[in-house]
């Protein structure tokens, strides 16, 4: 059975088609404006690699903030799910994720069997996502891979009190003032997000083994200081951006979509049919 997983977030798309437990292809693109053209066009594209047309795909499952933009999806599964199912399929001793991307952080606890214990999410604040260190790259002058690597040649610790992004710039603006120095200022800033990702995971509570998703796990000066803060190893998977749209062709796969219950862990499943 050939299905696809299609993660839908604010600012990027991945697209995964999946062959029993192969992948097929593989995708990803920025979600732009017209959100609904974007996944489309992305998912030609990666059929098309793939050898493939729309007709071979039995099961599309979307999931992220924006997954009711995929018409064409035969079902949808709430970011926490896909999640888990994504990463428990990769690494099965995990039993806290961490996901942070561009405009979410969350953290969540799952069983032995991948289900859903319990989750909680910061997106209220882009303190503790991957704009926030957009933001900041912006105001230090440098790339967002840049900031990532010279934040591991900081030489001290410096405290950094913003809880928003507009704040945060005018922090890091003063502390460049102050001469402190590049690589100080973007641990400061990944310390900033750490703790308050850190503290998310606290809510649902930290056990080992705990893996880093989303786009940040591969902002390496990001999961350092992660792994400071909670006091812990951290696994980061291979390709954690697509780890969402993974585990959302898993749910395809065995033809089961989640019902999202508002506030608390996902509870039932309840089967899917027909194609996309």
């Amino acid at each position: 059975m050939i299905v696809a997983g299609i993660d839908v977030g604010g600012k990027n798309v991945h697209i995964v088609i999946k062959k029993d437990g192969q992948i097929l292809g593989k995708g990803a693109g920025p979600t732009g404006i017209k959100k609904a053209e974007a996944v489309k066009q992305l998912y030609d594209e990666v059929l098309k690699k793939a050898g493939l047309t729309r007709k071979d795909v039995e099961r599309v499952m979307a999931t992220g903030s924006a997954a009711k933009r995929v018409a064409f999806a035969s079902g949808f599964i709430p970011d926490v799910t896909a999640d888990a199912r994504g990463v428990i399929k990769q690494i099965p001793s995990a039993r806290t994720i961490i996901d942070v991307g561009a405009e979410e952080g969350r953290a969540i606890k799952v069983s032995a069997e991948g289900k859903v214990l319990d989750f909680a999410i910061n997106e209220k604040c882009a303190a503790g996502t991957g704009t926030f260190v957009e933001a900041m790259s912006r105001a230090l002058e440098v790339s967002v891979e840049e900031l990532a690597k010279i934040a591991l040649k900081s030489t001290q610790s410096i405290p950094m009190n913003a809880q928003c992004a507009v704040f945060g710039e005018s922090e890091v603006v003063s502390l460049i003032h102050q001469k402190i120095t590049k690589p100080d200022i973007s641990r400061a800033v990944m310390d900033a997000i750490a703790g308050r990702i850190g503290s998310l995971a606290r809510i649902v509570g930290l056990e080992r083994d705990v893996v880093v998703v989303g786009g940040m796990a591969k902002n390496a000066g990001f999961v350092d200081s992660l792994k400071k803060t909670i006091e812990m190893p951290v696994a980061v998977p291979e390709d954690p951006d697509y780890i969402g749209a993974l585990g959302a062709a898993e749910a395809a796969l065995v033809g089961f979509i989640t019902e999202e219950v508002k506030g608390k862990a996902p509870e039932k499943e309840t089967a899917i049919k027909g194609k996309a």
